[in-house]
């Protein structure tokens, strides 16, 4: 099997994709910012998958020397990698882009696109050197297929990574293919105040009748990861419970 790096993987979306690759019998290492979420998080997964294998690497992944260090560190414990998940995303700011500032604009841009095209960069050039083949999976969002009032920075954003998953498998293929996930509101803790105040309006109209639960994405990106998409590539999955049949935001 394989070594695989989560960015994001402390909780959430991140958490139960890492979880789930463990169980398929990969090696993952969990990135995150906080070393102690970071930690509960390894522990959780080591509970429910004793035999796995599962490290840690502390890492902001707003500093551009990240994705080496990340990536040193994972081989020194793991060994080569040739899973990449880009699920790292951060989103400080709620209203309209003629009110956002420089700063705020410079943060949200260095996690949610700049640090997934570095972690590319740094996975082809580590793949080219072990002459390994790979796949890796972008955490978008249907916010990047849509506009939507007060997050609009953030979907701009989601819509650029959905463009850069096409850009990257053009240019990386055969050795490695680029896909992408677009979910819809997931119950996690980033989207814990959409959580709050839409699941019960939208549950209603959705054909699938809830919101999402983080392990209804990881299976889609363990998906994409497998062999079993071995004929995908610069695709993205929409999964929102039926929210684009519906035509709703």
């Amino acid at each position: 099997m394989a070594v695989a790096i989560v960015t994001g993987g402390s909780r959430g979306i991140g958490l139960a994709t890492a979880t789930r690759l463990v169980r398929d019998g990969h090696q993952v290492m969990l990135v995150a910012r906080k070393v102690d979420e970071l930690e509960a998080a390894a522990q959780q997964i080591r509970v429910q998958v004793p035999d796995g294998v599962v490290g840690v690497c502390p890492a902001n992944l707003r500093d551009i020397d990240a994705p080496a260090a990340i990536f040193d560190v994972t081989y020194e414990m793991l060994g080569a990698v040739s899973l990449l998940v880009n699920n790292a995303a951060t989103n400080p700011w709620a209203g309209p882009l003629t009110e956002i500032t420089s700063n705020v604009m410079d943060v949200i841009y260095q996690v949610n696109l700049r640090a997934p095209t570095m972690m590319i960069q740094e996975f082809a050039k580590r793949l080219q050197e072990h002459e390994l083949h790979g796949a890796v999976v972008n955490v978008a969002s249907i916010g990047g297929l849509h506009v939507e009032p007060m997050i609009g920075w953030y979907n701009v954003l989601k819509a650029a990574l959905i463009h850069l998953t096409r850009q990257f498998a053009a240019e990386l293929g055969p050795r490695i293919r680029v896909n992408t996930v677009a979910p819809g509101l997931v119950r996690t803790q980033f989207a814990a105040m959409l959580v709050d105040s839409l699941e019960d309006r939208l549950s209603e109209r959705l054909p699938l009748g809830r919101i999402g639960e983080p392990d209804d994405v990881a299976r889609a990106i363990a998906f994409l990861l497998s062999s079993d998409a071995a004929w995908m590539t610069g695709s993205t999955i929409v999964i929102d419970g039926g929210n684009e049949v519906m035509g709703m935001f």
